[in-house]
């Protein structure tokens, strides 16, 4: 009994199949194309990992910068209008509609940021920071989140990372913010805060980066000259899904002159060229895989040729056609797997590397990121190994059926 249930356990085509890769007697050539075979399966399984991983990558750095300026949802007012009662608002939205998880009303207009060194244009923006959901809270790089309003002494300000290179501020450093004040703008009602540096933030957006600025919402109020009314409010949801519908319903709640607008329509253009990124190139980069495969097919039917003579031996011992097309199918399986392996191996230490060390930076104003964004994903290696493994199997077809149908006493003649 144990020899055929060890015989079942290891059948005989898979062994014939896995001793002639592995076999010492195999003749130099053949042996090398068998592993250029395998490198080209790992080549092409990497690649597109990788990329795949650098697409999603892309695609979330891009979303979570976005959201730390604009949130999910924005509401305004038409013709720049300023929205009263913000805490009416808020209350209204929240109780109405529990797909929202946090509401913040902020203030922004242009100024002017001027310290000892360098004066530059900027984006002023109040935000309350018992409420705040920007990136002066969530992306700090140096200093600490400070933007309580404080009855006496400096005021508070967290400027991006490229700003303060511009300006040459540090923390601690003194600034000077020039605002034009008032619901009418005029140069007569230009109006100056100074403020102290108590945080720097970077995103990896420079156009972000190197003209926001965040103070305290009164302070900003004050500033502008506005009273309690706001510019508008950042919302963010529970479901992304939901962003269109809110968007139409929202104002309808609240009436004229709210408008909504999401983050997708703001930024059309930046989730549109992701989107167009990751149709095309994993087609493109999946023609290497096929490529590794084609030369699957041209290596087994080189071993076809190489063992004709074994194939004609073993049809005369009484082995059926299906067996050897199942060794050969198997022969093109190993060399599947085995390159697929390799290729989950390469694509995942070299995407490890690049988080690890971020070893290729790139321009922060082109490409709203400082580096290489990587986000790997286990669904992405498992339908590329199972694409991969697919089309390994389908190329073996062809030489496996190839080598069944040689006729036994004529090979044996000839060979």
């Amino acid at each position: 009994m144990s020899p055929v249930r060890r015989r079942r356990r290891n059948p005989i085509h898979r062994w014939i199949a896995f001793r002639h890769l592995t076999s010492r007697s195999n003749r130099g050539f053949l042996s090398f194309i068998t592993l250029i075979a395998m490198a080209g399966v790992t080549l092409g399984v990497a690649a597109l990992i990788i990329t795949l991983s650098i697409l999603n990558g892309f695609e979330t750095t891009i979303h979570r910068n976005v959201v730390s300026f604009t949130a999910h949802l924005q509401l305004f007012a038409f013709q720049n209008q300023l929205l009263p009662e913000p805490e009416r608002t808020i209350r209204t939205v929240t109780e109405r509609y529990p797909e929202v998880s946090a509401m913040a009303p902020y203030v922004t207009r242009e100024g002017m940021a001027r310290t000892d060194k360098d004066v530059d244009g900027v984006l002023i923006k109040g935000v309350d920071p018992a409420n705040d959901i920007s990136a002066a809270q969530t992306r700090l790089v140096e200093g600490t989140y400070d933007l309580a309003e404080r009855d006496s002494g400096l005021q508070s300000v967290i400027i991006g990372k490229r700003l303060a290179e511009k300006l040459g501020a540090r923390i601690g450093d003194r600034v000077l913010l020039y605002a034009l004040g008032g619901s009418s703008i005029s140069i007569g009602q230009t109006r100056i805060l100074q403020v102290i540096v108590r945080g720097i933030y970077e995103t990896g957006m420079a156009d972000y980066d190197g003209s926001v600025v965040y103070i305290d919402l009164r302070n900003a109020q004050r500033l502008f000259q506005i009273g309690r009314t706001v510019s508008g409010f950042d919302v963010l949801v529970n479901d992304l899904a939901s962003l269109d519908r809110l968007s139409r319903e929202v104002p309808e709640q609240l009436g004229y002159p709210y408008y909504a607008r999401t983050m997708y329509q703001q930024y059309r253009n930046l989730f549109t060229w992701i989107q167009l990124q990751k149709k095309p190139i994993p087609v493109i980069l999946g023609l290497i895989i096929i490529v590794a495969t084609v030369n699957i097919v041209g290596t087994l039917l080189m071993m076809v040729m190489e063992k004709a003579r074994e194939v004609g031996t073993l049809r005369t011992l009484g082995m059926s056609r299906k067996m050897v097309v199942r060794i050969f199918q198997w022969k093109g399986m190993i060399i599947g797997i085995v390159g697929t392996l390799l290729g989950n191996i390469l694509a995942y230490g070299l995407c490890w590397v690049e988080l690890t060390y971020r070893l290729f930076p790139l321009p922060s104003g082109v490409y709203f990121m400082t580096h290489v964004p990587v986000q790997m994903s286990a669904w992405d290696f498992a339908l590329v190994s199972g694409l991969s493994l697919v089309m390994c199997y389908a190329a073996s077809v062809f030489p496996a059926r190839v080598a069944a149908s040689l006729d036994p006493l004529r090979t044996l003649r000839f060979s």
